[in-house]
């Protein structure tokens, strides 16, 4: 027999899910307007906004965690979230919706490569300095300034055919696409945390113990925004926000996430704990890298490479779960 408290749980999840779906509709809607108003490719709009949204969350808990002296707690998320930015969200985006893949898109992924191999270098020593934050929030002003310049100047030498590519009218006003982005987001982290909420609730109800929580339920629950993005982005053929959405949050989480702890509170680390982890986040990456490396000029994150990153992270989960 269902008590209230059940329904209450329930409730909560239902009340969640709708949220994150019509949040994610009227964000992307936005963020396409976005694009189209200020001439721009949706994929700069991915790689910049919308990551920057999406990983407000991470950069939060960033600068709690290093003001409370737990920067340990800061990486730990950034390379979690990456992992399952990759693994996770861009598998299952793929395999609902395969995802053509913007001509400019190989540089980004070379970026974020060199991103990941620098970061993981930067602790091998065992320690990550105040200058090592500055240089990574530098880097992150840099890096972003770079994409803006690349992007728009593609924007400009095709934008006869990014006009008839787009499903965006132009007649949008800048209100209204900032009003659509502002209740989007904020409907997608308030379905989050509901949906969060109720599935922790209900977990507890069954006896599942704290620690399967925190690894399945919470680990996803800070992933929802991404995952409801990249899969609306995919349906509605916006297929450079569904990407760019991942590749600038990753992005965003080991440059910012990380160098805002570094600066906030500069200390030792334990790399053998999170060495492993650091593997699997460049392996991801590596992946990815070939996947949506563009030979003949012709490149789709298929369904099958979908799969393979959701079978990958699948067996990580199952291994640290273990």
């Amino acid at each position: 027999m269902i008590n209230n408290i059940d329904i209450l749980h329930i409730g909560l999840i239902v009340g969640g899910l709708t949220l994150l779906i019509w949040g994610s509709d009227r964000f992307v809607y936005g963020a396409s307007a976005l694009a189209k108003n200020f001439g721009v490719t949706p994929l700069l709009i991915g790689l910049t906004i919308v990551a920057f949204a999406t990983s407000a969350p991470e950069i939060l808990v960033s600068i709690i965690s290093a003001i409370q002296e737990e920067p340990g707690l800061a990486y730990g998320n950034a390379l979690g979230s990456n992992i399952i930015n990759i693994g996770l969200i861009l598998g299952l985006t793929a395999v609902i919706r395969p995802i053509a893949l913007e001509p400019t898109l190989n540089k980004k992924m070379q970026i974020l490569l060199i991103i990941s191999l620098l970061i993981a270098l930067l602790f091998l020593d065992a320690s990550i300095s105040r200058l090592d934050g500055v240089i990574m929030l530098l880097s992150l002003s840099i890096t972003m300034f770079w994409f803006v310049k690349i992007e728009t100047q593609f924007a400009l030498e095709n934008s006869v055919k990014n006009d008839s590519e787009s499903g965006i009218k132009k007649n949008i006003s800048m209100k209204l696409t900032i009003f659509w982005l502002l209740s989007g987001l904020f409907a997608l982290l308030i379905g989050a945390d509901l949906l969060v909420d109720g599935a922790i609730g209900i977990a507890r109800t069954l006896n599942i113990s704290e620690i399967i929580i925190g690894i399945t339920i919470v680990a996803l629950g800070t992933s929802l925004p991404e995952l409801s993005i990249s899969i609306v982005s995919a349906l509605k053929d916006e297929y450079g926000l569904a990407i760019g959405n991942i590749v600038g949050s990753n992005i965003f989480n080991l440059l910012a996430v990380i160098g805002a702890a570094a600066v906030i509170y500069p200390s030792d680390v334990n790399y053998r704990v999170l060495s492993f982890h650091f593997l699997i986040m460049i392996l991801f990456t590596i992946a990815l890298y070939f996947m949506t490396y563009r030979f003949n000029n012709k490149t789709v994150l298929s369904r099958a490479k979908g799969g393979l990153l959701v079978f990958g992270f699948t067996a990580y989960t199952l291994y640290v779960v273990i």
